[in-house]
């Protein structure tokens, strides 16, 4: 499954010409292009998909999603060490 995951932005920086922000889901921290927000700063919440930033969101928003994509397991779903969750869908 690929979710749109909000995320809060920890840095921007220029690489190879395109703006990248590293993005923190819930402690999972990963890079993201940021292109379509180029007015996005360091501190604002934004929707992620496939390692886009597409929206800015408010921080009580994206705390609530985060909360529920939390308790229903999708942020380990989506983050988490695939060969992990591998092994425990095979146990099942």
């Amino acid at each position: 499954m690929c979710l749109a995951v909000p995320g809060k932005v920890l840095e921007i920086k220029e690489r190879d010409g395109t703006r990248m922000a590293t993005v923190d889901f819930g402690g999972v921290a990963k890079d993201v292009c940021c292109e379509y927000l180029p007015d996005l700063k360091p501190g604002e919440y934004a929707i992620v998909h496939v390692g886009f930033a597409l929206q800015r969101l408010d921080e009580e928003s994206a705390r609530q999603t985060l909360a529920l994509f939390e308790e229903l397991g999708l942020l380990e779903e989506e983050f988490g060490d695939p060969w992990e969750l591998a092994a425990r869908e095979a146990a099942q």
